[in-house]
């Protein structure tokens, strides 16, 4: 066998590691975009700059998701620096700027999840058509059987202009949901629509006696009249609350059970518990509560953080609460019974306003005669909603640096406060103890002034966090003249 020379060698690895190294993430510039997403049926494109932090943060995540795509949906880039052209043209300002693209058209802005899981599972629901086509009762079967809801619309020909406000509704509504049309009327007659209109499928797993598995939508509609259709029926009486769909469930007042579900491995067992909270909430379903059941171990950190929840291994009955939409919380103290007796007992002291909130709080501090009052969730009535006094109250968390750095200044201002009667410097760990509705604490540390007589209208302090701007502000919000170092000041 002939031995190859030494360039020839290094010629090869070279090749090898560069065959290696080749991205899953198409480059793009000024002079072939047009043609070559105009190629692709979905396309998603990141526009960065070389620079950019967040776009190097960014990249092995999209380098990922651009690997498991493959086949399904192509990513592609453009650097905004050689290219400024094109991103002018889709008005990229900041980096990086992610949209998606159909059939060399741009479809919408990607505002979703920047990790690889995250692009993927999003991308993957914009693959394919916004709407799919089903020829007949097969594809119909085919379609209907599913995890998730279905969303059918029957129209008598491609000409409908029903169909074509359907379309626009799935093209705005495809990230959430799922569409099918077909222009064979007869495939609607099974479920009693006998015209033009939208059949409504739950999930198969979901299907129970307690409320109708199939709603129609008979009269003609609009995009928007369509979105509401789907949004009052889409999770039925009890929904399986997801990580996915939590933020939909959580705006309105919702009970949910936790317990050992899982709907790929146990559907029957799953529903065994569902079941019993189907049929006590089929009684409550009017009066404003909705309900929901979930995987008590997909919400294992939740319920640890806002219920004091422990380990609950080989506890077979599910765990309930009440989370309102004003941020208030329940939880039924009561052992979930076979019967729904518990469950029936639980609701009907909720309504009846007898339940105690439930709140998160550390212990009331034995000694609180510091500058700077320590408050807990149980003394925050107490504390900073006193009607005679303004409270100037820290959300902090023990681990922020930011926290720590203005501590000795807070302080210093609650010592030069120390002899007012009318004012407290307070503060809070807001990790450790539930943050009241009226609150937006987004961030450590953030600052609130509670001004005397007017509790339901704090203002958020956002000026420098030096000594004596914080008193500069306090002589304009406080209602009564300060008090500072024994001295009064005049108004």
């Amino acid at each position: 066998m002939a031995h190859l020379s030494l360039s020839c060698l290094v010629l090869l690895c070279f090749y090898c590691s560069r065959v290696g190294a080749r991205s899953n993430v198409m480059e793009l510039g000024d002079s072939d975009f047009d043609y070559v997403v105009a190629e692709h049926e979905t396309m998603l494109v990141k526009f960065y700059a070389p620079w950019c932090g967040h776009c190097k943060k960014l990249t092995p995540d999209f380098e990922t998701a651009a690997k498991r795509l493959k086949g399904i949906v192509t990513l592609a880039k453009v650097d905004c620096t050689a290219n400024t052209e094109i991103c002018g043209r889709f008005g990229v300002n900041g980096y990086p700027t992610l949209k998606v693209f159909k059939n060399g058209e741009e479809s919408s802005s990607y505002d979703g999840p920047r990790s690889a899981d995250g692009i993927v599972e999003l991308m993957k629901k914009q693959a394919g058509p916004d709407s799919v086509i089903l020829h007949n009762e097969k594809d119909l079967e085919a379609f209907i059987n599913h995890f998730d809801a279905s969303i059918v619309g029957v129209f008598e020909s491609n000409e409908s202009p029903q169909l074509v406000e359907f379309l626009k509704g799935a093209n705005l509504m495809r990230d959430s949901f799922r569409f099918a049309h077909t222009t064979d009327l007869q495939l609607g007659h099974e479920y009693h629509l006998t015209t033009e209109g939208v059949l409504l499928f739950r999930p198969p797993r979901l299907v129970s006696k307690f409320e109708e598995n199939v709603v129609p939508l008979r009269e003609s509609f609009s995009v928007t009249a369509l979105r509401r259709f789907i949004r009052d029926n889409i999770y039925g009486i009890c929904p399986h609350l997801t990580k996915e769909n939590k933020d939909q469930l959580m705006k309105r007042d919702l009970l949910t059970a936790y317990y050992d579900l899982d709907y790929l491995h146990n559907p029957k067992g799953s529903n065994y518990w569902r079941n019993r909270v189907l049929k006590v909430a089929s009684q409550y379903s009017s009066q404003g509560l909705h309900f929901s059941v979930a995987n008590r171990n997909d919400f294992e950190d939740e319920l640890e953080e806002d219920y004091g929840l422990g380990s609950t291994e080989g506890s077979e009955v599910p765990f309930v609460t009440i989370r309102t939409r004003a941020g208030h919380k329940y939880s039924m103290r009561e052992e979930f019974t076979r019967d729904g007796k518990s469950l029936e007992r639980f609701l009907e002291d909720y309504f009846a306003g007898r339940l105690k909130r439930y709140v998160k709080s550390e212990p009331v501090p034995a000694n609180n005669n510091g500058p700077v009052k320590v408050v807990v969730a149980d003394t925050f009535d107490e504390i900073v909603n006193d009607p005679e006094k303004d409270v100037l109250i820290e959300f902090y968390a023990p681990w922020c640096g930011h926290c720590k750095k203005i501590e000795p200044k807070y302080i210093e201002v609650g010592q030069e406060l120390s002899s007012d009667p009318n004012i407290v410097i307070a503060k809070m760990d807001a990790t450790a103890n539930d943050v009241p509705p009226g609150y937006d604490v987004q961030g450590f540390p953030t600052i609130y002034f509670v001004p005397a007589g007017r509790k339901d209208e704090p203002k958020q302090y956002e000026g420098a966090r030096e000594v004596k701007d914080f008193i500069s502000f306090l002589k304009r919000e406080a209602t009564n003249s300060l008090v500072l170092n024994g001295v009064k000041e005049e108004l």
